[in-house]
């Protein structure tokens, strides 16, 4: 198998991660046909054809056995991976064998020359050797060779099966969407779904000022752009699993890109989920309290809040401020720009404080209304 050298450029990378999300938003806006959710759908279909397809994935999407012809080609290709990496080791020690045994004939020949004692007795030893070598290097390099083309074969022999699905996908997904037809009240269970993120006991979520409205938008917006990242997440591990195991070579940048996509998105979904009434609390009293002592209660212990997200504005910006001066890159082979990393510091902590503020508005509304 021949190896891949592709590294993402680091303006693919962050343009990406900027386009991607405002197209997926724009095609889900496009189409939210939440009935139709639950019926095979073409465009997922291409998605297992292009990130699963070496297994079939597509094939089972559109309910079709024959994906299973898939699974033991690809397992031929990953034994076939495993027995060439060891033959391409093996093809490494006997060249080594070869360059040192020719090494030894020169030196040794030197050594005669020059009358050194008992060299003639080593030259001839290592002559001896040379054919050995040479039939050891032949049988090495046949047998990687060997193990390459059956790889080869079998992932040519998939890329093919890949093309022709390519075109027959359409079909196979019309096909089981018309079997199946349309599932009854898909669409009301999904709005179910999604209405039960979060753990609704905030007595002051449903409370609405136009500054919160406002800023209830400004982390929302934030929130889903920032979630459409996991689905790059998974173009990449597919790649760099592909790439790793099929072509034995792996990536210097497909773990560092992720991981610091998902710290920026941590940072700028922290205001969507404090919209949500989703972050993470001790809630064995809480839940048991009336509505007005809850919202009391987060009213004082805003304070605390308060506190955090100031501090996380403050240091961020310093953070930011000061990578931007030096213009700062990670120090790794792959030397991805850090600076815009910190930008997300203080943006994800500035939303974070503003989501803060309409949760307190909120709260003395619903004071105010239940004190009338």
């Amino acid at each position: 198998m021949p190896s891949l050298t592709f590294v993402l450029p680091h303006w693919l990378y962050w343009s990406g991660l900027i386009v991607f999300p405002l197209i997926a938003m724009y095609v889900v806006r496009r189409h939210k046909m939440l009935a139709d959710s639950r019926k095979p759908n073409l465009a997922v279909g291409y998605m297992f054809w292009l990130c699963g397809g070496f297994v079939g994935l597509h094939r089972f999407y559109a309910r079709n056995l024959w994906g299973v012809i898939y699974i033991p080609l690809f397992i031929a290709v990953l034994f076939a991976n495993v027995e060439g990496r060891d033959a391409r080791d093996d093809l490494s020690r006997a060249r080594n064998a070869v360059i040192d045994v020719e090494f030894d004939v020169e030196r040794f020949e030197k050594a005669v020359q020059d009358e050194a004692e008992g060299a003639a007795e080593k030259l001839a030893k290592a002559k001896e050797a040379v054919p050995l070598a040479k039939r050891t290097l032949t049988d090495a390099t046949d047998n990687a060779a060997f193990w390459n083309r059956v790889s080869g074969g079998v992932a040519l022999a998939i890329a093919i099966l890949l093309v022709i699905d390519a075109f027959l996908l359409v079909g196979l997904v019309r096909k089981v969407a018309d079997r199946e037809g349309e599932p009854e009240d898909a669409g009301d269970e999904f709005r179910r779904e999604v209405e039960m993120a979060g753990t609704h006991e905030d007595p002051a979520m449903t409370m609405r000022t136009p500054l919160t409205r406002l800023i209830d938008r400004v982390s929302g917006f934030a929130g889903e752009f920032v979630s459409y990242w996991s689905i790059i997440a998974v173009f990449v591990y597919y790649y760099e699993v592909v790439a790793r195991y099929v072509f034995n070579s792996p990536t210097n940048w497909a773990h560092e890109s992720m991981f610091l996509m998902f710290g920026m998105q941590y940072l700028l979904s922290g205001a969507y989920a404090l919209r949500e009434d989703s972050h993470v609390r001790v809630d064995v009293i809480y839940m048991h309290l009336p509505d007005r002592t809850k919202v009391i209660t987060d009213v004082i212990t805003s304070v605390f809040f308060f506190v955090f997200t100031t501090t996380l504005l403050v240091t961020g910006w310093i953070f930011m401020v000061d990578s931007i001066n030096v213009w700062e890159v990670s120090f790794t082979e792959w030397a991805i720009q850090y600076w815009p990393v910190k930008v997300t510091i203080a943006l994800g902590a500035l939303i974070l404080l503003l989501q803060g503020i309409s949760k307190l508005f909120k709260d003395f509304a619903l004071l105010a209304k239940t004190g009338s």
